[in-house]
């Protein structure tokens, strides 16, 4: 047998828990039900923030009476300016005080916030921590799930592996309510493979 082959063949042998780990990861993802009442709670009480029932509210007055029509050339916008180095309206929404406390909600967190947006009545953003691929939100399940049900609603997405980062990620979504009445959505983005790991459960 030629040395070539037995290095091949060790090759494989070393590689193969590898793959078959990674495949593993992919097929494999932890317990949604990791995201409890307490973690819910957690994101509920950053949200106490005054900065994100002022920013809602002023935004919900800024596009009071938008019809689909405006929404829709909006979102258009957003999209061109994403491929553009002129950014106004990208520009306005992540230099606002809302997508500041927002980036600094995901900073602490250590790595287990991948995102997170805030939207207000009709679904357009209002901050978040980092540029979304659309401006406008309310075609998705995380308006229509959350907004659309009830004051408390929470809606947890299905979780998705993350090719770039091999990690499993989900989206926990929740009405924002002010005197028990919606103003609007928030999406947070979890790295669930994070925090079933920082949970002893992979």
């Amino acid at each position: 047998m030629n040395t070539v082959f037995l290095r091949f063949a060790a090759l494989l042998i070393v590689a193969f828990p590898v793959m078959a780990s990674e495949s593993g990861a992919q097929t494999n993802p932890p317990p949604v039900e990791i995201l409890d009442d307490k973690a819910i709670a957690e994101i509920r009480d950053w949200l106490s923030n005054p900065v994100v029932e002022m920013s809602v509210t002023a935004h919900n007055r800024l596009y009071e009476g938008v019809d689909q029509t405006q929404i829709d050339e909006l979102d258009k916008a957003w999209r061109a300016e994403r491929d553009s180095a002129d950014q106004p309206l990208i520009a306005a929404t992540l230099s606002s005080p809302l997508s500041t406390y927002l980036t600094q909600i995901q900073a602490a967190s250590g790595g287990i916030f991948t995102e997170i947006f805030v939207m207000n009545s009709v679904g357009l953003n209002v901050g978040q921590s980092a540029i979304t691929s659309d401006f406008w939100q309310g075609d998705e399940a995380k308006y229509q799930k959350t907004f659309l049900v009830s004051p408390t609603a929470v809606f947890v997405d299905e979780p998705e592996f993350n090719e770039k980062s091999k990690t499993w990620r989900t989206q926990v979504n929740l009405t924002l309510a002010k005197d028990g009445k919606p103003i609007g959505a928030v999406t947070v983005e979890y790295n669930l493979s994070e925090l079933a790991r920082r949970r002893g459960i992979m």
